[in-house]
């Protein structure tokens, strides 16, 4: 171990410095941070960009319709490549989840969805973090499982211009 002398008048004073306590708490952090680590890759969504991004300039040409979610402060609107825009109120402090999940269960009957599951869901940003991840838990309740997070301005259905 290491040792401290310290030379002068009144003689040496050796001390012997202890590094158990310090080399205790090194490998508590190190189990800490290895297990940490490991619940974070557990508890991740999976999502990545659809639509029209900053980078591409066309769409999927295999899948032409297009199911979007855009969630703003007192609203959330929904809809399809093919026209259909609805428009879901806030009922009371809430959003209307329910609503939401109606409209994409209706949606999942139309043939052109059937057997798809992709759809891309937008926030504004003002729109509290909860909300999307709301958003994102109606879509996979309604078989929506495939979701695309992406900017609001690179939708594929335009919402509000």
């Amino acid at each position: 171990m290491g040792a401290v002398s310290s030379g002068g008048d009144k003689g040496a004073v050796d001390v012997e410095v202890n590094v158990v306590p310090m080399v205790d708490l090194m490998t508590c952090l190190v189990a800490f941070l290895l297990v940490t680590a490991v619940w974070t890759h557990f508890a991740q969504i999976n999502i990545k960009p659809k639509g029209l991004g900053r980078e591409s300039q066309q769409l999927d040409d295999t899948n032409k319709v297009y199911a979007s979610i855009l969630i703003s402060q007192n609203e959330v609107w929904v809809g399809q490549t093919l026209g259909d825009l609805r428009r879901i109120n806030k009922s009371g402090e809430d959003h209307d989840w329910q609503g939401l999940l109606e409209v994409l269960n209706e949606y999942k009957q139309l043939p052109v969805f059937a057997d798809r599951v992709d759809i891309e869901i937008a926030a504004e940003d003002d729109v509290p973090y909860q909300d999307v991840i709301s958003a994102m838990d109606t879509a996979i309740g309604a078989k929506f499982r495939d979701i695309g997070f992406i900017d609001p301005g690179s939708l594929s259905v335009r919402f509000k211009e």
